[in-house]
């Protein structure tokens, strides 16, 4: 058996019908909603390093202006488990700070270890326990930084261990007419700093006693909380109030952005 020569002479190109082309056209539509669907699922969805998370990081960056005060700084906050032996804690609000930069808001050092990312806003708030013998001012710094400048900042607290070093101490918020009047930079007790790598956030809490006392020895949170510490801060579970509720507004603030992943700051 053999094959024949190919045809080779010219063939006109073949007429559609009507129903042909509008078939066609219907097939790009639906081919075109389903790549854009795709698109836009990746987008909302990505691993984390995928777009998803930098649709977060920007939408954390925003929240400040966007989100009421009354759902940033809840009239009262839940801490289940959140107390020395896993006590439950529940926090009250007793006056939110007008938002402002950082000029003025920081001791001069922890000024400049953040000056790297810069300040586009800061939000404290003050909330007292539920025997008002604790006070804590909780701040929520928007930085001016991207993702990479709050993963070099991130590192370097880590690397050198800047959140436990006394002399980088948050200020606290201390309102007139309220529990917190007389809590100054010497009513400082116990503190926690959460550099964020997934929003350009910088979340802190600084504990102190109700009642004005100063403090000779504060303490860092994660020391405070150790089992067996017994420094005046550790024994009034002062460590517990800032670590606990710096936890609960990392975590809130984390929620409302849509952070696909929730990494270690």
């Amino acid at each position: 058996m053999s094959f024949g020569e190919p045809d080779r002479r010219p063939r006109p190109f073949a007429r559609r019908t009507r129903g042909q082309v509008v078939a066609a056209a219907v097939c790009l539509v639906l081919g075109t909603g389903l790549i854009g669907g795709a698109v836009t699922g990746a987008w909302l969805a990505d691993g984390p390093e995928g777009p998803g998370t930098r649709h977060a990081f920007a939408v954390a960056g925003d929240l400040w202006h966007e989100v009421p005060v009354d759902q940033l700084f809840p009239p009262t906050v839940q801490g289940r488990g959140a107390g020395p032996g896993e006590a439950d804690r529940v926090w009250t609000r007793i006056a939110v700070a007008p938002d402002s930069g950082c000029k003025g808001a920081f001791d001069a050092l922890l000024t400049r270890a953040l000056a790297p990312v810069g300040c586009e806003r800061l939000l404290r708030a003050t909330y007292t326990d539920a025997t008002q013998s604790h006070v804590t001012t909780v701040g929520l710094l928007f930085t001016e930084a991207d993702a990479a400048g709050m993963g070099a900042l991130a590192r370097r607290f880590e690397r050198e261990r800047l959140d436990r070093r006394g002399d980088l101490m948050p200020l606290p918020y201390a309102a007139k007419d309220t529990a917190a009047e007389g809590f100054g930079p010497d009513q400082r007790a116990s503190w926690a700093i959460s550099v964020l790598t997934d929003a350009p956030v910088v979340v802190y809490a600084v504990s102190g006693w109700a009642d004005g006392r100063t403090v000779d020895e504060p303490q860092p949170a994660e020391d405070a909380m150790r089992s067996g510490a017994t420094t005046a801060p550790a024994q009034a579970g002062l460590g517990h109030e800032a670590r606990g509720l710096a936890d609960r507004f990392e975590r809130a603030l984390r929620q409302r952005a849509g952070t696909p992943t929730e990494r270690p700051s």
